[in-house]
């Protein structure tokens, strides 16, 4: 291989080849992007925590890059910078424990035709039941990385409400939301949290266009 590291830092000059390659697209995104990272119902610094925690979650090294420094200029803390990455790390374990009420039905051959099922998450008792020290051992941990502390309860679970949209996992989705809502979320602050999710997980395949490009002229 000619070119052994496939992360380098220099290699962000290759956006502008995608602008050149597809013009329209490119401002296209790049506008809808700058556009939701702007202040509205939420300040450009708490858009930019929920990028950092998506950034950790779709695992983009340039989104992490970008989006922790300008999260740092825009004056989130260190402290606040962890409890963000904390609350992505609950997030994604906890939509992989979701998850195991679609594994115990395939496990008990369920032939139920609808695999997401409000009534499945008491399926979520029989999964914990297994290892219960496990079980305890994470949940205390999910219930920790949610408590207030240098983030508030509600940000949190907006932070949460926007990894569970990326993780795609249903039982998030709608626990997290209902959660928000009930610490004072409106539908313009859930829009937003949304929209800031939907351009990160797009932005993330966006920035890996760098590894493309820098593969096919490999």
């Amino acid at each position: 291989m000619s070119n052994d590291s496939l992360y380098k830092v220099s290699n962000r000059k290759k956006l502008s080849e995608l602008g050149e390659l597809a013009p329209e697209l490119f401002q296209s995104f790049n506008k809808f992007n700058q556009k939701t990272m702007s202040n509205g119902a939420f300040s450009s610094k708490f858009k930019e925590i929920i990028a950092v925690a998506i950034a950790h979650v779709t695992g983009c090294p340039y989104c992490i890059d970008s989006h922790t420094k300008n999260a740092k200029k825009l004056g989130v803390s260190i402290e606040e910078l962890a409890e963000t990455i904390f609350v992505a790390t609950a997030l994604k374990a906890g939509s992989v424990s979701a998850h195991s009420v679609n594994s115990l039905n395939a496990y008990d051959n369920n032939s139920d035709n609808n695999l997401y099922l409000q009534k499945h998450r008491e399926k979520m008792k029989d999964f914990w039941s297994i290892n219960k020290e496990m079980t305890h051992s994470f949940a205390s941990f999910n219930k920790k990385a949610l408590d207030p502390g240098a983030l508030s309860e509600k940000e949190k679970e907006l932070i949460a409400v926007a990894v569970s949209l990326v993780t795609s996992c249903p039982y998030c989705i709608d626990s997290h939301t209902k959660t928000a809502k009930s610490l004072g979320t409106s539908t313009e602050e859930l829009a937003e949290v949304i929209f800031v999710a939907t351009a990160l997980k797009a932005g993330s395949a966006y920035a890996h266009s760098i590894n493309a490009l820098v593969a096919y002229e490999d």
